[in-house]
């Protein structure tokens, strides 16, 4: 079982996507069943989006503590946490531009209002640049040298390959630790940048992670967990699988009584109209 910390490898397997379960698989490698939880619905549409369009912005203000109106800001990657991450900013009235390789996230990202750019036609002017992809070198030094004075630069994606770091420790760059998880990043000339968590995660290393999210995220683990030690034998071989959507639509049927939320019931009519069971599952499997 795998899960991630935040969005969804550049935009086909988002940050935290378990890419490499499925290599193994594909070598034969794979000793034991696995179960994909990160691409499961309740952890990509409430952990990923939710959850970081929250922490996006108390990791920000707990380091920064930054002005978020006016701003312009880059995020990397329109997946899962993408879309969290640009909708927190923009509801806070700053300038979202947005890079993506995969058409389609692209697409949506340009019916949500923001620009689609590439990084390189952004990077002078931008005060904040937030990575999402889940790849490496998405902002390389080439970047990190055209960056203005005083640009943050932090990441939200599961891995820290994200900003190239390594580079930026080198004899002429002077690193000037300010409080926790910030450092400023000085050039000869006197510019500087704003690295946050030394390119980690920043949710999970500058701000609190809502509790209620988190349950989300645990129960649908404990449920994976629970699935493949009580399954048959013979149900699971060794390869990778998504939650069943039953359990998917149980996680969050568990979580709605916090919102005093009433759920319609069908009808047997429209069960037999849809070809549904009339407790479930409402989605196939595929359904993300």
């Amino acid at each position: 079982m795998t899960s991630g910390g935040a969005s969804t490898a550049a935009s086909t397997w988002r940050a935290g996507s378990p890419t490499w379960l499925y290599q193994l698989s594909k070598a034969g490698k794979l000793c034991v069943p696995a179960m994909n939880v990160n691409d499961s619905v309740t952890k990509q549409k409430f952990d990923n989006l939710y959850c970081c369009r929250e922490s996006i912005l108390d990791g920000l203000k707990r380091t920064t503590d930054v002005m978020f109106g006016g701003k312009q800001v880059v995020v990397c990657g329109y997946g899962e946490v993408g879309k969290g991450c640009c909708a927190a900013l923009k509801a806070m009235g700053s300038i979202v531009y947005v890079t993506e390789i995969d058409p389609i996230c692209a697409l949506q990202a340009c019916m949500d209002g923001f620009r689609l750019v590439k990084l390189n036609e952004v990077i002078r002017q931008v005060d904040i640049v937030i990575t999402c992809t889940g790849n490496k070198n998405v902002v390389v030094r080439e970047y990190l040298d055209r960056m203005k004075n005083g640009c943050i630069v932090c990441n939200m994606g599961h891995s820290n390959t994200e900003i190239d770091v390594a580079s930026l420790r080198t004899p002429e760059l002077t690193w000037e630790r300010v409080r926790s998880q910030v450092d400023h990043v000085i050039w000869p000339d006197g510019k500087r940048i704003v690295l946050l968590a030394e390119g980690r995660l920043l949710n999970l290393s500058c701000s609190t992670v809502p509790t209620f999210v988190l349950s989300i995220t645990a129960t649908t683990q404990a449920l994976a967990l629970i699935e493949l030690y009580n399954a048959p034998e013979g149900r699971y071989k060794q390869d990778v699988y998504l939650l069943p959507k039953k359990m998917d639509e149980y996680v969050a049927s568990l979580h709605l009584p916090t919102f005093d939320a009433h759920l319609t019931e069908l009808s047997d009519e429209q069960a037999k109209y849809l070809g549904l069971n009339k407790n479930g599952p409402f989605k196939p499997n595929y359904y993300r």
